[in-house]
């Protein structure tokens, strides 16, 4: 019997479908986060003693990250028939980055300003003394400058991003190699055809890793709630709250407008399609661990996978809205928790310099807190010392960072996609009704032929492209 591909789809949607729903990742993604928060709860003891199960699940998936960015991006640039696209792609996707950063740092700001949560705490800094993790991340912050994550960008040694798991050194070796693959015509043609097949090796041990997302998700939440308790969500709540509620409006309105309008398409559509990787990024509070389904899921909607491999894993480093939206707000509550006074004009001047330092920290652990303090360093006028007010809830703020983060760089990817005629509307739109079938899961892949996952990469066409002496 001949499968078309219209076949194949239909029978991955209806074996979807028939799943039981105990099987699917994301139900047991939400049950595990579930026993964590009563075991947090009721067993603080106990729950803190989770904690390797879920740091050992991101650090297996963080493993994976830079070899998965490195080779897809080769594949995608390795794809593309005019070099000249992957310029212009990245020249438009840097130039929404720093528009979406702006809007974003811009409606902190003004959340912060209508609600002035910091008025009347009259904290001292003089008496705020910083211990553990927070001494660190104001010491690092306080050395770093904000042209670091420029020159950070070349690393030292071949291997040395994929060791450290610097994302932004991995992108910048993965595009130079690309390149120079394109650029050498027949003779990168092996090469080109190794890098396919070593995807689908990496994507193998990633379907691996993923059945332990429950696990890992566990083990974090359950860690994350016996630390700190569910008492310090009330000790900060007002804060707390005027993050969420100002991210979900900009995710919803902001977001969402850009894709009703530009794009058109439905954002509460595309929250249903990555309902996996929001749960698990609930749990895991960071967004690393859903950036292959993040890329793989944009494919499989009609999404150039040359757009992908590129977009995605730079706007892991470059398009940190939930970031930006946090590192505004909290600058200004410091400022007026302490009884600092800032003119419009000095705020402005603040968004300008976090521009630049909410780009040195992306991907380090205490990121928000190592830009926040450079912030906070470079300007002077509002005491670093100020982040001890806010640092017992960071926690129970960073998993709306990292679904903002998440939501921002596939509204992104779909932008930039439509930009460069580079998107299958009529397709994404039969996703996202739920009418062209789900994507697999990766443990599903070879089952499926790799559908909707990275397409294995082909061998560049005969004629090289033309290099300019």
């Amino acid at each position: 019997m001949t499968h078309t591909p219209g076949n194949e789809r239909a029978e991955q949607a209806a074996r979807i479908a028939g799943t039981p729903w105990y099987r699917q990742l994301y139900v047991q993604v939400l049950v595990a986060i579930v026993i964590g928060v009563v075991l947090g709860w009721r067993w603080p003891d106990l729950a803190t003693d989770m904690e390797p199960i879920g740091t050992t699940f991101i650090t297996a998936m963080k493993m994976l990250i830079g070899p998965i960015v490195f080779l897809t991006i080769i594949g995608g640039i390795a794809g593309v028939a005019d070099l000249k696209k992957v310029g212009r792609t990245g020249i438009k996707a840097l130039t929404y980055f720093q528009v979406g950063t702006i809007v974003a740092l811009l409606t902190g700001l003004v959340a912060i300003n209508i609600f002035r949560l910091g008025d009347g705490v009259h904290a001292d800094p003089s008496t705020l003394t910083a211990s553990g993790d927070a001494s660190q991340y104001i010491d690092q912050g306080e050395h770093q400058h904000w042209w670091e994550f420029l020159t950070n960008i070349v690393p030292d040694s071949f291997f040395g991003p994929f060791v450290e798991g610097d994302i932004l050194q991995v992108i910048f070796l993965a595009v130079v190699f690309g390149i120079a693959l394109k650029m050498v015509g027949k003779t990168g043609e092996p090469i080109i055809a190794a890098v396919g097949r070593l995807t689908e090796v990496v994507f193998k041990v990633l379907s691996f890793v993923m059945k332990a997302a429950p696990l890992g998700a566990f083990g974090a939440m359950s860690y994350a709630i016996g630390k700190f308790g569910l008492s310090t969500l009330t000790s900060l709540g007002s804060l707390i709250l005027l993050f969420y509620v100002t991210s979900a409006l900009f995710v919803v309105v902001v977001l969402g407008g850009v894709l009703a309008l530009y794009v058109r398409l439905n954002i509460f559509q595309l929250f249903r399609y990555f309902k996996e990787e929001f749960w698990l990024i609930l749990g895991t509070s960071t967004a690393e661990p859903a950036l292959p389904g993040l890329m793989r899921k944009l494919q499989f909607m009609g999404a150039e996978r040359s757009t992908v491999g590129l977009v995605v894993p730079t706007g892991y480093s470059f398009n940190l809205d939930g970031a930006a939206i946090y590192l505004s707000l909290a600058t200004l509550y410091i400022a007026q928790a302490t009884d600092t006074s800032l003119s419009l004009g000095q705020q402005l001047g603040l968004l300008a310099v976090m521009l630049l330092t909410s780009k040195g920290a992306a991907g380090v652990a205490g990121g928000g807190f190592i830009a926040l303090t450079a912030t906070l360093s470079t300007v002077g006028s509002v005491p670093a010392a100020g982040i001890m007010l806010i640092f017992g809830i960071d926690k129970f703020m960073s998993e709306c960072r990292a679904l903002v983060n998440f939501f921002g760089n596939a509204v992104a990817t779909l932008f930039v996609a439509k930009w460069e005629n580079g998107l299958d509307l009529a397709r994404a739109r039969a996703v996202l009704a739920g009418e062209a079938g789900e994507p697999p899961a990766t443990s599903e892949s070879e089952e499926t032929g790799r559908a909707g996952a990275p397409a294995p990469v082909q061998p560049a066409p005969a004629e090289p492209a033309e290099v300019t002496p």
